[in-house]
Parts: C-alpha cells; structure tokens; sequence
C-alpha cells in the first residue's frame, strides 16, 4: 500500500514539473512512456480521462493566439486535399485489408482514425460499424501507439529534411493521428508549425461527423456523431481574439498557459502507453496500421516538398 500511494505522489509530482515552463512536449512524453513502463500508471483511468479534458481546453486556449483571419485562411486553403486525403486512406485501408489478416471492422475503425482524427475518430465510428468492445480497444491501441512513435519521430524527420515551419505543420496534421500528437509534434517544432497544424488538423477533425453519418447511411445505423465541442471552442476563441486586439497581453498568457497544458496532457498520454496496452495491440493490426501509416504519411510529405499542398 506504502508502495503504491509513493507511485501516486511520484506520477503526480511528475505532471506537475510538466507544467514548469522549461519542460518540452518531448522530455513529458517520454516521462510519461517510461513511468508507465517501468513502475506502471497508478492512475490509469483518472490520467485517461484529464488528458482528454486538458487536451479540449488547451486547443481552445490556442484560439486565443491566433486571429480568426489566419484560422480561415489555412483551414479554408486545406479543405481540398484534407477531403482528397481522407478519401484515399480508406480506399487504401479497404486494399491492404487483403494483404494483413486484420478483421473486417478492426481494419475499418483503424483506417478511419488514420484518416482523420486517430481516437476521435474511433470512437465516434465505433458505434456505427456496431463493433465490439475487443475490436474498438485494438484499434485504438494501435493508433496510440504509432501517435507516440509519431511524437519523436516527426521532429527529428522534419529538421533532417529541412522542412519549413509551414510545411512540417502541414505534413503533421495531415499523417499524424490523434490531434494531441499533431499538436505536441508541432509545438517542438516551432510556433508557426504549431497555429499550422492545429488547423489543418482540426479541419480535419470536422469531417468527423459528415464521414460517420454516410457511413451510417450506407449501414443503415440510427447511430449519429457530433462535431466534437472544443473545435468550435477554438473558432470562437479566435474570433475573441480577433474582436478585441487590445487585449493582446491576456490572449498571449492564455495561449502560453495553453501551450504548456498540451505539455502536461502529452506527459498523461505517454503514461498511458502499458505493456498491456502493446500486448493487445497484436501483429496484423499492428502491421496493418505502420503500412497505412507510412504509406499516407509519405505521400502527403512528396506532395508538400513537390509543392502541391501549400
């Protein structure tokens, strides 16, 4: 018992340093992952639960960085090949279903969340597809896995090619699953990655709902999605900002406080990536899920170095 309460004090004292300025969303993640690891999460399901809802309130803090102007004009910019992208990643999950084993809505649920929002994703079309609780729990084990190899992995190929801040934004929003990962990804890489990214990435997660309710068309399903809330909490904080610019200095500490919020989520997410976790995950969905990944990731990074997505 001794043992356990000194885990709880050490995770929590832990989350707090998260929080200190000077800690980057790397150095959280990665304390996140080996904790979990090597002592294991003593709060499992509270820490699952805080990093969803500190994650929703720090996107809506970074609304209040930007103008309501810029927020248009790349969410406008990327509405095209976000929709171009979505649509050729499930056709290209339906294709690689035939090469990896992986069951028919296991594959789906894996697909849907490569193509647009990762665990959102997944849980709103879980229901539709009416999946079992084994099939939803491998694919998003899957895809928490890879956003956690996405978190280190993206940076370190970004500066290794060079990328501009505007086009590592872009490629991170567009093949990184989970929007926590894309913006904890772009947020090491610099400011201008980061208003980028969250953008394209939550315009992305607006097709949430359009995508699940055709698919609920096709399969006859009463079951419906909802455009997640903190989307529109973030459109109307910068419409704030936009409204009053006299108050500049609030906005700045809000989307600061916001930004090193998105430090602390990314610390709770790393500790949720268990043994348990990787054992569930499994071969073929596993293998399934790199391919579609890589695959996609690769092709939407040719097509912003060749110039076509800008």
């Amino acid at each position: 018992m001794a043992t356990e309460q000194v885990k709880k004090a050490l995770f929590l004292l832990l989350a707090g340093c998260c929080a200190l300025p000077f800690v980057t969303t790397t150095e959280a993640l990665t304390a996140g992952i080996l904790f979990s690891l090597l002592l294991g999460n003593p709060l499992s399901l509270k820490s699952s639960i805080w990093s969803k809802r500190l994650l929703q309130l720090s996107v809506v803090g970074l609304g209040f960085g930007l103008g309501i102007g810029e927020v248009w004009t790349v969410g406008k910019d990327s509405v095209v090949y976000t929709l171009i992208g979505i649509t050729f990643t499930l056709a290209l999950g339906a294709l690689l279903r035939k090469i990896f084993p992986t069951g028919q809505k296991t594959a789906a649920l894996i697909a849907f969340g490569t193509a647009i929002c990762g665990g959102s994703a997944i849980a709103a079309m879980a229901p539709v597809l009416n999946s079992e609780d084994d099939e939803t729990a491998v694919a998003l084990a899957t895809v928490f896995s890879l956003n956690a190899v996405a978190l280190l992995l993206f940076p370190f190929i970004g500066h290794l090619l060079h990328l501009s801040q505007v086009q590592f934004g872009e490629w991170a929003a567009l093949a990184i699953h989970d929007t926590s990962s894309v913006v904890g990804a772009a947020a090491a890489y610099g400011p201008q990655a980061l208003a980028v990214g969250t953008t394209v990435k939550l315009t992305r997660a607006m097709w949430i709902a359009p995508v699940a309710l055709g698919a609920a068309l096709c399969l006859k399903s009463d079951k419906r999605a909802k455009i997640p809330v903190f989307i529109i909490g973030f459109v109307a904080a910068a419409v704030i900002h936009t409204l009053f610019p006299q108050l500049g200095a609030l906005w700045r500490l809000l989307s600061g406080i916001a930004k090193q919020g998105l430090v602390v989520t990314l610390f709770l997410i790393g500790a949720g990536l268990s043994k348990s976790l990787l054992k569930k995950v499994g071969f073929s969905p596993l293998a399934f899920g790199i391919t579609l990944w890589i695959l996609v990731g690769g092709l939407a990074l040719e097509a912003i170095l060749l110039g076509w997505i800008h």
